[in-house]
Formats: C-alpha cells, sequence, structure tokens
C-alpha cells in the first residue's frame, strides 16, 4: 500500500492541549515506559499514537534541538535521531512522514509522539490518540551511529540513594553504574544499566518496564 507524504511545516494556533511526557536528562517522573514493540524485518511498527504540542513548544528536545511544534518530528523511544518515518492512521488511512529528533512517548503502550502538525495530517489531534503503523525511511535515515546506549532507572540528589537502587539492579542486571551529572545549583546521582548496542537497549527496557521500573533510553557519545 502506498500512502501520500506530507513534507515541511503546518502553522495552525488553535489546539486542544494533550501534556505528553518527554525525555527529562536529570529527574525521572512517574511514568511508565513504551513498549519497545517488534519490528518485523527490521523497519516497521504497528501500535498507539499521542501528541504533544504547546507545552513543550520552544523547549529543547533530547537531542538538543528546540521542540517546534509546527515542524513534522516526533518522539521515539530508540530509533536513532534524524530517522524518517512514514507514519499511517490506521483508522482513516491518512499518513505523513516525520523525523525523529525527540525520546518518547513515556506512556505504556504507545510508541510514538508526533508534534502537532503531525497529528493535524493525520487527523488525531482532537481524539488524542490513534492506531498507526510506522515505517523507517531508510533512504531519507542516517546509518546506524556510533553512539554507546544506556537505560536510565533513576536520577537523585542522594547517593545514598542511588546506591540503594544499583546494588538492587545488580542482583539482575550487570554493567549497573552511578553516573554523577553537576549543574550550577545541584548534583545528581544517575544509575544507568549499559546496554551492549541499540537492541539491546530496548530489550533491557523492555524487561525493567515490565518489572514496574520508569526507565528512559538513552544515546551516549
Amino acid at each position: 500500500m502506498n500512502f501520500p507524504v506530507f513534507p515541511g511545516k503546518i502553522k495552525k494556533r488553535s489546539m486542544r492541549k494533550i501534556p505528553l511526557g518527554l525525555l527529562i536528562l536529570l529527574t525521572v517522573w512517574g511514568s511508565s515506559c513504551t513498549r519497545a514493540g517488534v519490528y518485523p524485518g527490521g523497519n516497521i511498527q504497528t501500535g498507539i499514537a499521542s501528541w504533544y504540542g504547546s507545552d513543550f513548544h520552544g523547549r529543547p528536545t533530547s537531542s538538543r534541538e528546540i521542540y517546534d511544534m509546527n515542524d513534522m518530528t516526533a518522539a521515539h523511544q530508540t530509533l536513532p535521531f534524524g530517522t524518517h518515518v512514514m507514519v499511517a492512521n490506521l483508522d482513516n488511512g491518512l499518513s505523513c512522514v516525520v523525523r525523529i529528533n525527540d525520546r518518547g512517548p513515556f506512556v505504556k503502550n504507545r510508541i510514538i509522539d508526533l508534534s502537532y502538525a503531525a497529528a493535524q495530517v493525520i487527523d488525531m489531534v482532537g481524539p488524542g490518540t490513534a492506531r498507526v503503523r510506522i515505517e523507517v525511511l531508510r533512504h531519507l535515515s542516517p546509518r546506524p551511529s556510533a553512539a554507546r546506549f544506556s537505560v536510565q532507572v533513576g536520577s537523585f540528589t542522594s547517593r545514598k540513594n542511588a546506591e540503594a537502587v544499583r546494588k538492587k539492579l545488580s542482583r539482575s542486571y550487570r554493567r549497573v553504574v552511578i553516573s554523577r551529572y553537576e549543574t550550577p545549583n545541584q548534583v545528581y546521582y544517575r544509575v544507568r544499566i549499559r546496554a551492549r548496542d541499540r537492541n539491546d537497549a530496548a530489550r533491557l527496557s523492555q524487561r525493567l518496564a515490565d518489572n514496574g521500573y520508569t526507565v528512559l533510553v538513552l544515546e551516549e557519545w
């Protein structure tokens, strides 16, 4: 089946605010990790899409790009930044192409968070969510990078609390580390599990989510 492509920006001013979680580098809030899903043939995934708009407009994404709700972009848990995917709304047949520049969604059973513009194109702003199929467009996407991956399980201001979580996870997982991060006002101790590669990070995040943990998949350079 062929789907139309909708490039560029859409300028809309009226919208329904539906706040959804974005990647937060310093702390992890109480939302559930999305399921990683399965990619038959390595480039197709089906599941539930959501969208995010004005609440995050103008803020940095996890790729350090500034989020513009009028750009055709999206957040995904594991696809490399810069990857282009075709998103087809399975409920109405509408589709669009978006570029991955953020991490998310962090709501259970959702596979992609679309920008407001992309959600407008496939007519899901009103409903808020939709059943979609996403397909990686390899000819428009970057080759796999040399990035390293880890799965963050928590971020703490107390070293003691971080150490307790690290010790607990070490009973079941290898390569559990504490990463220290300092801002001008605070020091954070981030508990992470180092992954061998992107696929290993996806497997780890799914396993941890199934065990009740809230996790983030991170690219480290």
